[in-house]
């Protein structure tokens, strides 16, 4: 009896520390105006459109595409971490340009930590910089 309860206690701590938990998505922008992609823009980049979630390097992330053409993205990125100093939580508004590089379509902006590049893989939405790279998941 002594072994199933440590086996049970073990399984239960274990399953804790290592699945990943559910973030909470924050409030929505309150000047958030989300308009949908013109049916004529290419499914490449109409596939950013939406808004996603995930993580990476102790640091989580909420993007919206609110707006996006062949030329431009209006984005608003929420991030929070675990190292509050030197992190910028809350909601930011970007505008992102659109590039094509190696037959891929990115979305490129700059912000105090430098410049982020967007780009999709599969179901996922990466982000890449200098500092920090993160997998979202689309929501919603």
């Amino acid at each position: 009896m002594k072994t199933f309860v440590v086996l049970a206690v073990s399984i239960v701590l274990v399953s804790i520390l290592f699945c990943p938990m559910v973030m909470a998505a924050p409030p929505m922008p309150d000047d958030v105006k989300i308009v949908q992609p013109d049916p004529s823009l290419p499914k490449e980049l109409s596939a950013f459109f939406g808004k996603w979630e995930g993580s990476g390097a102790n640091v989580n992330y909420f993007l919206i595409v609110e707006k996006i053409d062949e030329e431009k993205a209006s984005l608003y990125l929420w991030r929070t971490s675990s190292f509050s100093e030197g992190v910028t939580q809350g909601w930011m508004r970007y505008e992102a340009l659109i590039a094509k590089q190696r037959g891929k379509h990115t979305l490129q902006f700059i912000d105090n930590y430098g410049q982020y590049e967007l780009t999709l893989k599969g179901e996922y939405l990466n982000i890449d910089s200098r500092w920090a790279s993160a997998r979202l998941r689309r929501v919603e």
